[in-house]
């Protein structure tokens, strides 16, 4: 569950890096009330934590690595 937790949160700091990076439009700080509100700090450290925890899939072994023939 935490891994599908810390997916969504990469997949939503993606696009929002996308819109900055093609728009120059950060989408959390436009709907959290700029990048220096209290909301749009917690959102991006959820994200950056997100991202350190999503270092760990890099990792894990599948089910098909599982498998010993």
């Amino acid at each position: 569950m935490l891994d599908r937790i810390a997916l969504t949160l990469l997949v939503i700091g993606g696009i929002n890096w996308g819109s900055v990076g093609i728009f120059q439009f950060d989408l959390v700080a436009w709907i959290f009330g700029g990048q220096t509100g209290i909301m749009s700090r917690i959102i991006y450290t959820l994200v950056g934590l997100s991202a350190l925890w999503c270092i760990s899939l890099l990792f894990k072994e599948t089910p098909e690595e599982r498998v010993t023939a």
